[in-house]
């Protein structure tokens, strides 16, 4: 069956490796420019959202990921999402994300050994794969699991769709209503059979058709990423961005009705969501940043509850605005008024059930 998702032509990095360097280091030297002392340090930690990748002048690997979660937050362990790297080099295109599932647990194998003995990086792996070739896929998500070695979770595909054709920056072009597609549905319903999750990345106006999707399959765990995409400061939506939250907060409540989707808060630090904090002359506090997502955050959590909201880095795309000691900062600040158990289930226990990690 051919695929319904197609390379996206329009979508480019900067390839100089050099540019990319240079604006590497000026970012790092930016957030420098700010530190603040560690709260809470003891508390326990699943980072339930990070990459690593190799990318024109741009690399972000184990070492790099353990020198952010080794800051003074207590990190004990992670969860590896896909981006699109590492792929088999001579696989069809279907059976190529394979290999970004045999290198996130090669990680993790690295991370759980004497040599490093510290934060379980990459403890739950989320692939990737095209759903919308139908039942076909499910040769892909055998080929994970076995490459997975007890950790590959569940995949990833971002289906996020809007009018405004600038937002459509993915790796593929997909139609608007995929996730309605009866070939997606078939290539969906693989996943619960073999207890595998589904990470949804969307835009905000789609949250009604992601509720519709986790109403169809009950048995399949669905996580929301980055709350949901909310684009109420973007070009399109600046000009009615009270709308746009509204919308966005009576979605998110008639989604947590479903209750097989989680919530993963954070992904708001990232420049092309329009909240801007990327280009101040200085980087923003925990305070700052806490006042700005702390209400988006706490919606969530109103309307799902601690047990199904977990909080995530998105490092390193999130770095383009804050550091990693300042981001869970953050978190902390946003969380500080509930109890110790609704603490831990945001930091931690969320997350483990979700993509059923036994770290003990």
């Amino acid at each position: 069956m051919p695929t319904k998702m197609l390379p996206n032509k329009k979508r480019h990095h900067n390839t100089d490796p050099n540019v990319a360097r240079e604006q590497h280091v000026r970012r790092l030297q930016w957030l420098s420019q700010h530190k603040e002392e560690i709260l809470e340090p003891d508390l326990p930690i699943i980072d339930a959202h990070h990459h690593m990748w190799v990318r024109a002048g741009n690399r972000y690997y184990l070492e790099d990921f353990l020198a952010e979660a080794q800051t003074g937050h207590n990190i004990k362990a992670s969860v590896f999402v896909e981006c699109g790297s590492f792929y088999r080099k001579n696989a069809s295109a279907l059976m190529a994300p394979v290999g970004e599932v045999e290198f996130a647990n090669g990680v993790a194998a690295m991370a759980a050994s004497s040599t490093y003995n510290s934060t379980l990086v990459c403890a739950g792996i989320v692939g990737t794969a095209d759903i919308s070739v139908g039942a076909e896929v499910a040769q892909v998500l055998d080929a994970q699991i076995a490459a997975g070695g007890g950790r590959f979770r569940g995949i990833r595909v971002s289906t996020k769709w809007d009018a405004d054709d600038d937002l459509n920056t993915t790796r593929y072009t997909y139609a608007r209503d995929l996730m309605q597609d009866k070939d997606f549905r078939a290539g969906f319903a693989t996943l619960g059979p073999r207890c595998l999750s589904f990470d949804a990345m969307i835009y905000h106006p789609q949250i009604l058709e992601l509720a519709d999707l986790a109403r169809a399959f009950p048995d399949t765990t669905i996580i929301l990423n980055h709350i949901g995409g909310l684009l109420a400061w973007t070009r399109t939506y600046i000009a009615r961005k009270d709308e746009a939250i509204a919308n966005w907060r009576s979605s998110m409540t008639e989604l947590a009705k479903c209750p097989n989707v989680y919530v993963k808060l954070g992904g708001l630090a990232m420049p092309y969501l329009g909240l801007g904090f990327d280009k101040w002359d200085k980087p923003a506090t925990s305070t700052q940043l806490a006042a700005s997502w702390g209400p988006l955050f706490k919606h969530c959590i109103d309307q799902f509850g601690p047990a199904r909201c977990m909080f995530e880095s998105n490092f390193p795309p999130d770095r383009d605005s804050v550091s990693y000691p300042v981001i869970w900062n953050t978190f902390k600040r946003i969380a500080a008024g509930y109890s110790a158990s609704e603490k831990q289930a945001l930091f931690y226990g969320a997350a483990a059930k979700a993509y059923c990690l036994k770290l003990d």
